[in-house]
């Protein structure tokens, strides 16, 4: 596996985002999603890889740094076909790293908070991250799932 910056006019790169803008539009309240579509992932704030193996793309994920010491997980999602085979641990990782290198002390995400999105809650979990307050821009909301890890202590992730 291979993780490189994500090439935003990789059709298979597009199709990946569009099916996970689509399924978390469908998956949470109107309103409550806040997966960023391509042009969200164009922001100058926001650093965005793609996971290769040979020429299968097997997921994406972006850092978006909120503050001087603060960023956020997005994008994260890893092809259906090519769950459980570790992508979506090794990009978590890359991006963990990433923003360790970057001198961020906390890393934080939204999630949501149905059926659906309990895989997600319990694999950020496994990776250290524990459930916080609303951070950033966004407000307490019961469709969302708020959850950070801070950097500064080895123990974690």
């Amino acid at each position: 596996m291979r993780i490189i910056p994500g090439d935003l006019n990789d059709p298979r790169v597009i199709a990946l985002l569009d099916t996970h803008v689509t399924t978390a539009r469908a998956e949470t309240a109107r309103g409550s999603a806040h997966a960023l579509d391509l042009a969200g992932l164009q922001s100058p704030d926001i650093r965005f890889w793609a996971i290769w193996e040979n020429e299968q793309l097997l997921g994406v994920g972006a850092l978006r740094r909120l503050t001087p010491d603060h960023g956020e997980i997005k994008s994260m999602h890893t092809a259906q076909s090519t769950r459980r085979h570790g992508a979506g641990s090794a990009m978590l990782r890359h991006i963990i790293d990433t923003a360790r290198a970057e001198g961020l002390s906390r890393l934080s995400l939204e999630t949501g908070a149905w059926d659906y999105f309990i895989p997600a809650r319990a694999f950020y979990r496994r990776h250290g991250f524990v459930e916080c307050p609303p951070f950033g821009d966004y407000a307490a909301d019961p469709n969302s799932v708020f959850m950070s890890l801070d950097l500064e202590c080895p123990s974690q992730s």
